[in-house]
């Protein structure tokens, strides 16, 4: 049986839309500068933000060439033009040194470089080149993630540099075991990708597969970590997300304490934790900033909300479409009431109601802010409440569209959410054909697909599927700290944490 799915996983490795790297040819560098010049004009097509400045020193003639869309000036003045007018016959060596030039004799590598904000200084007679970093940086500060706000804790989130992401990860975790792999994704692009992971704690099994399903990307347009997840996850028709999104450090460091790996990409403030489990969209980094009570009351309310954001239409439609007798007799009048001078059936009602709800949604984030709030309030309210004067909705399905879309806003994962809003649909459908008996039918759907479901390996719906007790102090309420002693084995980590277990705490208190 193993054989089979694990032939099935490779073919389906194998259909990802692949394209051949270009093979690119060793080009010494040449001994006269103007060859070199003609060289890398032909190789970036003449662009007109290609710059050439004359400099000498020391009897030497020299040309360097940057790009003036990717390089700071400033940095150009202090970094080449100020060590070489101001030197005091200093030998060529110390000047090299002062501008902090690397030497290179390949010039493709060289021209790879130039287009990523380095200058290239061309020194005639020699055959090779040096390379400068005088990259223009255009960083936006460290804020708090507007989608991922909590209320006490750490309010720091990623950027779009990955050098600067990895610092805040190396700040907090300041740990010889922390490994960094580097990555170039992309045929075009090039994009700088790396996984983080903690040597003593990631399983090497783990690591080996995504670093293999990493290295079989061969695509063209790789901008962000969202294009990787596509190519690396098991099953990209799931409805469910198999990487978790995370735009904050504590997020991070938590997760690769437990044994995950993270990804980081240029350019891109989301880092993808993976494995990745089901009831880890439904935690956040404040389940253990407040105290464990308060923590294990708002996890059980954000579960309690998938189970109504996926159910409380389809249970609504059908109770009104079969199961009348389950309405206790002091609703069943008033409910009646409502619905019976309603002209469509009850399918219909929500249907309108909830893509009524999805286009206010819509409208909301991509309108600009002040105008899109103003949008989903008025909007919701002047819609509501003409929609049941004019007699289109009955009340009670008001409140059930209502109460679902709060249920869904709740999860605090964006990713986990649209999946929940596009679920309820077959709920609804499967309500209105079958009753009680089409939502068990998708219900088991449901279930079985996430007991079969597996992230790189770990089983999806663990600790539910299969069963482990001891995962559970962290899963649907979280524990105190002390009891938590044990790490999971969902990423099958190398060692448990080192903490003292709930009997040796209890000794200490005494």
């Amino acid at each position: 049986m193993s054989f089979f799915r694990s032939l099935l996983i490779n073919n389906k490795r194998k259909s990802k839309p692949m394209l051949k790297k270009s093979s690119i040819t060793l080009q010494p560098v040449f001994p006269t500068v103007e060859e070199n010049i003609q060289y890398m004009k032909n190789a970036t097509f003449h662009t007109d933000d290609l710059v050439r400045q004359t400099v000498s020193f020391l009897g030497n003639t020299g040309e360097f060439l940057f790009m003036y869309t990717m390089c700071d000036q400033r940095k150009i003045r202090k970094e080449i033009l100020d060590p070489i007018s101001n030197n005091k016959n200093e030998s060529l060596q110390d000047i090299l040194i002062l501008m902090r030039a690397n030497k290179h004799d390949d010039l493709e590598k060289v021209i790879d470089l130039l287009v990523k904000g380095n200058a290239v200084l061309f020194i005639e007679g020699q055959e090779e080149c040096f390379v400068i970093e005088v990259k223009s940086e255009h960083v936006r500060s460290i804020t708090e993630p507007s989608n991922e706000k909590v209320v006490e804790g750490s309010h720091e989130g990623f950027v779009e540099s990955v050098s600067i992401n990895l610092q805040l990860i190396r700040k907090h975790i300041e740990n010889r075991n922390l490994v960094v792999k580097r990555y170039k994704l992309g045929n075009e692009t090039k994009i700088e990708t790396t996984i983080v992971y903690l040597q003593n704690l990631a399983n090497p099994k783990l690591i080996e597969e995504i670093d293999r399903r990493i290295l079989g990307i061969h695509a063209d347009n790789i901008t962000s970590s969202e294009f990787i997840e596509e190519y690396i996850e098991d099953k990209s028709f799931s409805p469910f997300p198999q990487l978790l999104h995370t735009e904050r450090p504590d997020r991070v460091i938590g997760n690769l304490l437990e044994g995950r790996v993270a990804l980081l990409a240029e350019g891109s403030p989301t880092a993808l934790i993976m494995p990745a489990t089901f009831f880890a969209f439904y935690q956040s980094p404040d389940d253990y900033s407040f105290r464990s009570v308060q923590g294990s009351f708002i996890r059980l309310i954000r579960v309690l909300s998938f189970v109504i954001a996926i159910g409380l239409p389809a249970y609504y439609i059908a109770v009104v479409s079969f199961h009348f007798e389950v309405i206790p007799q002091d609703l069943l009048l008033p409910i009646k009431g409502s619905i019976e001078h309603i002209p469509f059936l009850p399918i219909f009602e929500a249907l309108f109601m909830e893509l009524t709800i999805e286009l206010l949604r819509e409208a909301g984030i991509r309108l600009p802010g002040p105008v899109g709030q103003t949008i989903g309030i008025v909007g919701g309210l002047v819609i509501g409440d003409s929609v049941v004067k004019i007699g289109l909705v009955s009340n009670a399905m008001v409140i059930v569209v209502a109460l679902t879309a709060i249920a869904s806003f709740v999860v605090p994962s964006h990713e986990m959410s649209a999946s929940v809003r596009i679920l309820r649909f077959p709920f609804m459908i499967a309500a209105a054909l079958f009753g009680f008996i089409g939502i068990v039918f998708v219900s088991m759907v449901i279930l079985i697909h996430l007991c079969k479901l597996e992230s790189f390996g770990s089983p999806y719906f663990a600790p539910a599927a299969p069963l482990r007790w001891k995962d559970f102090k962290d899963t649907f309420i979280r524990l105190p700290q002390w009891k938590l002693t044990p790490r999971s084995d969902q990423t099958a980590p190398q060692k448990a944490m080192d903490q003292p277990s709930g009997k040796e705490q209890q000794k200490d208190d005494e």
